[in-house]
């Protein structure tokens, strides 16, 4: 049960947040992923590419959209890279 409480205090935290949508959720489980994969370092060094397959999503775009309003609402902390041969670094404590 420990390995869900990431996932289930974010589902506490925008349980009353009308800005998260689904694509936000899928992000945020996608970089929880990556993060227990990866054996749960802080921060997240990981290029959007990476992130975007666990999430399913297809356009660079939405994905940054999603990233950066998680880190403006305060659930993740995002430090974009903007080098491609450099990962940006993701914070999940906000």
């Amino acid at each position: 049960m420990e390995r869900l409480k990431p996932l289930s205090d974010f589902f506490s935290a925008i349980r009353h947040d009308g800005r998260i949508s689904t694509t936000h959720i899928g992000v945020y489980a996608a970089l929880l992923q990556y993060w227990q994969e990866n054996g749960c370092p802080d921060p997240i060094v990981a290029f959007s590419h990476e992130i975007m397959r666990i999430a399913k999503i297809s356009a660079p775009m939405t994905y940054r959209k999603c990233v950066k309003e998680l880190s403006e609402y305060g659930y993740i902390r995002y430090i974009p890279s903007f080098k491609k041969n450099k990962a940006s670094e993701i914070y999940l404590s906000g």
